[in-house]
């Protein structure tokens, strides 16, 4: 644990700039010296610390000194083989995963509600992807992860399966039965990749849930951006196991990530890493008894409900309210930004709060945010939301044409109304939370949409559509 306490490349940068360097080197801000007057304010101290791979600052792509030091301390503390930075964001792991563990035409099972960057990674791969559907929480409106019976019965139809990629926990913090889909694909010898973006604190213990690295998953990314105090693309992968060739991994990551890593991204991640590793039970009971004080204060709010987790099961840095009144969930995010409360994420019916990983003494203006909350929510009447979930029966399926054949086809805009039955010539992603909700190859279902068009009415907001707007949707032609 003494060893947690340093962060190696923070000091070496630091010892770096107490030289008072003079640059002769890229990058063009020269240390901060070459700099617009009107942004010196914000970036003059940390320009001194972006520098290039300077003797003593080691190279992330080979590195041998105070880089390879603090990754190898990153593996002490999460108990892996190895552990990587990354600094082009969670994205550049779930892409160096897949391609390292995926060949042309293997067959891939894929939790249908992963991340756009997964779905890249894919189509990169040329792979046949299985997609498995989540299931659902109708008390949240949300899908959740995927279940054992469904992993059970896809492996029984595709016993040749290369891979198991999932997502845990989902984007509210959400955890689902990963322990036991692993065990159960270890069974088979298939290697489970998962997308733990959210789930870079689950180290520290109960109350939080398991990790995916401690439940055994062979690979798994993190965003340490997300809920550590690391900058944002700052990201770890961490490989376990005899099922990764832990070379290929480290061969794609050198072809995907930046040949010009950001030093402060990188600094960001060791300071995260002994933040984490210094985590003690006092700071985690300080932190409980702040979240508990500030979802007390939300309780009785009228117009909204505090959710809780089914089975208990979930991520404590995450409070999810659902409206109860006539406002959808992207409507009263709008109200809260206007009282500048800028929260995760909204959907039709409700609202994302990511709370700090906070330690004893640490201070958030949790008691401002609630007053706003109230303030937004004073004489909103009670109305409950009582949509209905749509769901696919199918809990196995598969696009209606492969990524190879979807290059050379034409496609067309037609009335969104008059899409159903038709194969989707373009991924449709609400964003937040880069969760498709139609793939590019996939079937066109009447409940597909039906969520599209609830979305649209709602307010959200889109990715990777071209002519929405006009209520219009692209498909393939036959």
């Amino acid at each position: 644990m003494k060893k947690q306490m340093d962060t190696p490349l923070f000091k070496a940068l630091m010892e770096h700039n107490k030289k008072d360097p003079i640059s002769f080197h890229v990058p063009g801000h020269k240390s901060g010296l070459n700099i617009q007057s009107e942004a010196r304010r914000f970036f003059e101290q940390i320009l001194k610390i972006d520098v290039t791979e300077l003797s003593g600052l080691d190279d992330l792509h080979s590195p041998e000194g105070v880089i390879l030091e603090a990754e190898q301390l990153l593996a002490e503390i999460f108990q892996t083989k190895k552990s990587f930075f990354l600094v082009n964001g969670s994205t550049v792991g779930n892409l160096a995963m897949i391609m390292a563990t995926c060949s042309e035409n293997d067959t891939v099972l894929v939790q249908r509600n992963c991340h756009k960057s997964i779905l890249n990674a894919l189509r990169l791969a040329k792979v046949r992807p299985i997609f498995l559907e989540p299931e659902y929480t109708h008390d949240w409106k949300v899908a959740t992860g995927v279940s054992i019976e469904t992993v059970k019965e896809a492996i029984s139809l595709y016993p040749n399966v290369k891979a198991i990629i999932l997502t845990y926990p989902n984007y509210y913090g959400i955890v689902s039965d990963l322990e036991g889909i692993i065990n159960q694909a270890h069974l088979h010898h298939i290697p489970v990749l998962v997308d733990e973006a959210h789930g870079a604190h689950f180290i520290i213990g109960h109350p939080f849930p398991a990790s995916a690295v401690q439940l055994g998953a062979d690979i798994v990314v993190q965003s340490a951006h997300k809920t550590l105090p690391a900058m944002t693309m700052g990201s770890y992968l961490h490989v376990n196991g005899q099922l990764v060739d832990v070379n290929k991994v480290r061969d794609y990551l050198q072809i995907f990530q930046s040949s010009s890593p950001s030093y402060p991204i990188m600094a960001s991640l060791d300071l995260a890493r002994k933040y984490l590793a210094t985590y003690t039970q006092q700071d985690l009971d300080d932190l409980q008894t702040g979240i508990q004080h500030f979802k007390a204060e939300l309780e009785g709010v009228p117009g909204i409900k505090v959710l809780e987790y089914p089975h208990q099961k979930g991520d404590l840095l995450k409070i999810t309210i659902q409206t109860r009144c006539s406002l959808s969930g992207f409507e009263l995010q709008r109200r809260l930004e206007e009282e500048a409360v800028y929260t995760e994420l909204a959907d039709p019916y409700n609202v994302l709060f990511v709370l700090p990983l906070l330690k004893e003494g640490q201070r958030y203006p949790f008691e401002d945010t609630a007053r706003k909350i109230k303030k937004v929510c004073k004489d909103l009447p009670f109305h409950e939301q009582k949509s209905k979930l749509t769901m696919s029966n199918r809990k196995v399926s598969e696009l209606a044409i492969p990524y190879k054949e979807m290059d050379n086809l034409e496609s067309m805009d037609v009335p969104i109304t008059e899409a159903i039955g038709s194969v989707c010539a373009e991924t449709i992603i609400p964003y937040p939370p880069g969760i498709p909700l139609l793939l590019k190859g996939e079937e066109i279902t009447n409940e597909r949409i039906n969520q599209l068009q609830r979305l649209l009415k709602t307010g959200a907001r889109f990715q990777g559509c071209s002519c929405l707007t006009k209520e219009m949707i692209r498909v393939f032609i036959k």
